[in-house]
């Protein structure tokens, strides 16, 4: 049997039944430091479901309402310590069986702007499919070089050649144009190519 009005009862409660609170329960307002407004809208007990409902409400719109500022880290970051990060993740790609986006991470160093991430690749199927894991790549670069603002652009370049070092020759120029320190070195402990 559900008690519709507090005049039913004839219980001592009654006179606390009948002091009610104007709840006026519209969208996106907020109740300041728990005053009671009169109004000519609807009237709801302070002990019904009702008010406990238009109260839920009432909290569910305010923390709507009110957004929480998150600051993200924006540690500033070298393109040795991006092209480091960079690697290993192409290698870890590479461990777990992913060979294609491992060659796309590798196929061409990409080149830093401040936080902008350029890379070139070959075609537009190589992009598509870069693209595709893309948010991987940004998730582990964001994360280890503590810096969120990177962002990582792809331009398509048909001209894109590799250069394969067959040899030991060529793989020591190769090595040489990178580093020059390595012919001091070689020099100094009389090696062979």
């Amino acid at each position: 049997m559900a008690v519709e009005s507090p005049e039913i009862l004839d219980i001592p409660i009654i006179a606390s039944i009948q002091n009610t609170i104007d709840v006026v329960a519209e969208p996106n307002t907020a109740i300041a430091s728990n005053t009671v407004t009169p109004s000519s809208e609807t009237k709801v007990s302070a002990l019904s479901l009702a008010s406990i409902r238009a109260k839920r409400e009432l909290l569910e719109n305010t923390k709507s309402l009110t957004k929480e500022t998150i600051h993200l880290p924006t540690e500033p970051f070298s393109e040795t310590d991006m092209l480091l990060h960079w690697n290993k993740y192409a290698q870890k790609l590479g461990d777990k069986g992913f060979r294609i986006m491992e060659s796309l991470l590798l196929i061409n160093d990409p080149v830093l702007n401040g936080t902008a991430i350029t890379l070139e690749l070959p075609n537009e199927g190589s992009k598509i499919e870069f693209e595709s894991e893309i948010n991987g790549l940004l998730g582990h670069l964001k994360g280890h070089l503590h810096n969120h603002d990177i962002s990582i652009t792809v331009i398509v370049n048909e001209s894109v050649e590799n250069k394969f070092a067959f040899t030991a020759q060529d793989k020591y120029n190769r090595l040489k144009e990178i580093n020059p320190n390595l012919e001091l070195l070689r020099k100094t402990f009389d090696l062979d190519i």
